[in-house]
């Protein structure tokens, strides 16, 4: 792997990549040339190229990369050859959503563990995890070694709760308040935000 910075970006496609190598993996396509991959992705061959060799040499000119072996190799990139566990902080109807996707996920990234401050959802169910009091979210997380952190609560109690999860000793966020949250430097932080994305939609809308 290059020592080089990589940039963001480039990690964002990989899980791209990876949805479609596996969906080739389940027709038994057994190797798939960048010009495929851009086609169907509708990217450009050589940034696809480009990106995977920030990470090392997987193809051979004129084979293409070997499917299978591609995506041993950007699972391990994005360490999902690894157990990681995930907790969730809000069980509204977004909370509840993403816990009952979380059923389908075949990656070893899962939510483990659930949290709510209202009395009507802490002890319910959600798909076979028990809604906790926030009040037991640091020792949680502590105790299941829990490494990423979901906000699906509104806006004006995310701080707070991006707080606790610092304190349980999280290392990313993954943000779906309408704010910004404020975390050390060291705690990596994405943004989820749908008006935003849906107002940058309209943009593109003929007048």
């Amino acid at each position: 792997m290059k020592t080089e910075k990589i940039s963001e970006a480039v990690v964002r496609r990989l899980p791209v990549y990876l949805r479609f190598l596996n969906e080739l993996n389940m027709k038994n396509v057994q190797t798939v040339s960048s010009q495929d991959l851009g086609n169907k992705l509708d990217l450009n061959p050589a940034q696809i190229r480009k990106d995977l060799a920030y990470f090392g040499e997987f193809g051979k000119k004129g084979i293409g990369y070997d499917v299978n072996y591609l995506i041993e190799k950007i699972r391990q990139i994005l360490k999902l050859n690894q157990d990681i566990a995930v907790a969730l902080v809000g069980a509204g109807n977004l909370g509840r959503a993403l816990c009952n996707y979380n059923v389908y996920l075949k990656d070893n990234m899962k939510i483990t563990a659930i949290f709510d401050d209202s009395p009507d959802k802490v002890g319910t169910t959600i798909n076979n995890l028990v809604v906790h009091p926030m009040k037991e979210l640091v020792g949680i997380i502590r105790e299941e070694a829990i490494r990423i952190g979901i906000i699906t609560v509104p806006a004006s109690e995310a701080q707070s709760v991006a707080d606790e999860f610092v304190r349980g000793g999280v290392e990313a966020i993954l943000n779906f308040a309408p704010v910004i949250i404020k975390v050390p430097m060291n705690i990596r932080v994405h943004n989820a935000d749908f008006t935003t994305d849906l107002q940058s939609l309209a943009y593109y809308l003929d007048e």
